[in-house]
């Protein structure tokens, strides 16, 4: 699959909670780590969403909020990625972070934020932080 979304996260899902426009989606990605999308109630019966079926997440880099030292801070964000800062790679704006998440999986997520955002944070290598992705911003595509 071909997309510009930077973060392709495979996984399986787990439930489906059907409503009566939106549906919520949960998956199970590499690791143990779960993820969150709601998707609109035809979306998840066109693409027949059913536990244990196979699902890749797509979340733009530009959607993923980056926090650290959150503890247990309360935010409305559905889906909290903990993980390690393994690279940035730093522009005249914007940061490029990658994260590989908490689990040994070997998943990660990247994320797009202000250059002063980056040092604000303190963001380099090895710094644990926190992706955040509301689930209104998970699109899910199914293999094939």
């Amino acid at each position: 699959m071909k997309t510009s979304a930077r973060n392709q996260l495979a996984g399986t899902v787990t439930a489906v909670r059907p409503g009566a426009v939106n549906d919520e989606v949960e998956l199970a990605l590499a690791g143990g780590t779960t993820l969150v999308a709601i998707v609109t109630h035809a979306s998840a019966v066109a693409l027949d969403l059913k536990p244990r079926a196979a699902a890749t997440a797509l979340i733009k880099a530009s959607h993923v909020l980056l926090a650290t030292g959150l503890g247990s801070a309360k935010v409305s964000a559905r889906n909290r990625l903990h993980g390690t800062v393994c690279a940035v790679a730093p522009g005249a704006v914007n940061s490029e972070v990658t994260l590989e998440l908490d689990g040994g999986g070997g998943a990660r997520i990247v994320a797009i934020v202000t250059e002063a955002s980056a040092r604000a944070l303190g963001l380099a290598p090895g710094v644990e932080a926190t992706a955040l992705v509301k689930a209104s911003d998970v699109i899910l595509a199914l293999p094939g």
